[in-house]
């Protein structure tokens, strides 16, 4: 069979690229790809999606409120809540005009969480603010608020104590301020003639207690006057009932070192308001005792020295006998002879008998009036000082007896029972 010439060749060419058919297929290749590129960059990409800015918006509107209550602007503190919540606005604007009398230096909220789920919004924030003239640093109490969006703006819907949070003052009604030469007192629901009389109280105890106590300390306070026992509760976050019996109790961090808020003494004006002139100025001599010692009470330091400490300033140089000052430890002790022990933190507990719990604050004062007769009042500050350096509960009173007083918690005991009774006589 004849084959033609040059079909052999032919077919390599078409097979193996020659130039002609190799630049065909370069050029169909790369029309291809053109083709490929092109549709990919033609096809529609979904849109990166856009940050959730709901954490900067929320902190926005916060800055603007506390801006606003720093700059006593009520229109611009109104603008931050819903405005379709009428009611929500009025008690707003109510609060606002009752906050006018606290002189603040700051006001701001820290945010520590925020939940979005659609256009409502749950936020943590921190409140922290400071008295002017008296805090050094923020106070802080947790907030939980709830926000709506509308129209692309957040709005606050909702304002109130976080986790283990309180109200605070100006939320129980108008406060009234009355500035003594060492104090400022806030009330609520107060005579402003009553209140005088608290800051005058106040003015006299801060040298009192710088007598008793020798020492750095702010040598100014703080005194909160709500409307009732109930309103007192309510700033301190538990029951009215453990309070019923007590006529102040002062807040505050023990073992603070250095910048610090100023303690808050908050006066029980049920029970503070049964007490004579003395027994008033006994109070907040005491309260204000524990804000002088503040910075050197520490886990360490057991209950009956630090009330015992506070009783032992209130009462020193009243000249009044033990047995009118301690008649509930008087009538124990012709009954059934001193106590064993120095009382325990438990026997301090809000809550208890009041006879009993009167009994341990009257046992803790003659304490201290013991250390101050026998060793000077200079070795119980010494000795109060020693007890809250010590890095633990276990020792701390031991050792400082043996390192300050020379003495041992047993021969104490001991020398303390024989002067209980020989002072309640």
């Amino acid at each position: 069979m004849a084959v033609p010439h040059g079909t052999p060749g032919a077919r390599r060419g078409a097979a193996h690229g020659g130039p002609a058919a190799l630049r065909r297929l370069l050029a169909l290749i790369c029309l291809c790809l053109c083709v490929c590129l092109g549709a990919a960059a033609c096809a529609p990409t979904a849109p990166p999606a856009a940050p959730d800015t709901t954490g900067e918006q929320v902190r926005g509107v916060l800055d603007g409120r506390a801006a606003a209550v720093l700059h006593r602007d009520r229109a611009a503190y109104l603008a931050s809540f819903d405005p379709r919540a009428t009611a929500l606005r009025a008690t707003e604007s109510t609060e606002f005009a009752d906050l006018a009398a606290v002189p603040l230096r700051s006001w701001q909220y820290d945010v520590s969480d925020v939940a979005r789920t659609g256009d409502t919004a749950t936020v943590r924030a921190q409140l922290r603010y400071r008295l002017a003239g008296y805090d050094t640093a923020p106070v802080s109490t947790p907030r939980f608020l709830q926000f709506v969006l509308r129209a692309g703006h957040w709005y606050v819907t909702l304002d109130r104590p976080g986790d283990g949070g309180a109200r605070q003052l100006w939320q129980q009604g108008r406060v009234e301020a009355v500035r003594g030469a060492r104090s400022l007192v806030l009330g609520v629901g107060q005579d402003p003639a009553r209140l005088r009389l608290v800051a005058a109280a106040a003015d006299r105890a801060v040298p009192a207690v710088d007598r008793a106590w020798p020492g750095t300390w702010e040598r100014r306070v703080v005194v909160y006057v709500p409307a009732s026992l109930q309103a007192m509760a309510e700033l301190l976050g538990r029951p009215a009932a453990a309070y019923e019996d007590i006529a102040a109790v002062t807040t505050g961090e023990t073992g603070g070192a250095g910048a610090a808020p100023a303690d808050r003494i908050i006066v029980n004006p049920d029970a503070y308001g049964t007490l004579s002139d003395f027994g008033q100025q006994v109070v907040l001599t005491h309260e204000i005792t524990h804000v002088a010692t503040r910075g050197a009470t520490s886990a360490a330091t057991p209950t009956w020295l630090s009330e015992g400490f506070a009783d032992w300033s209130a009462y020193r140089g009243s000249g009044r006998p033990a047995a009118t000052l301690a008649p509930e430890l008087r009538t124990a002790e012709r009954a059934q002879g001193p106590p064993d022990a120095l009382p325990t933190d438990q026997d301090f507990s809000f809550g208890n008998d009041p006879d009993a719990l009167a009994r341990a604050y009257e046992e803790g004062w003659l304490a201290c009036e013991l250390i101050a007769a026998q060793w000077g009042p200079k070795r119980l500050a010494a000795f109060y000082r020693a007890v809250g350096a010590h890095p633990g509960r276990p020792g701390a009173v031991t050792d400082a007896l043996r390192d300050v007083l020379s003495t041992s918690p047993a021969a104490f005991t001991r020398l303390w029972r024989v002067y209980l009774t020989k002072r309640l006589g």
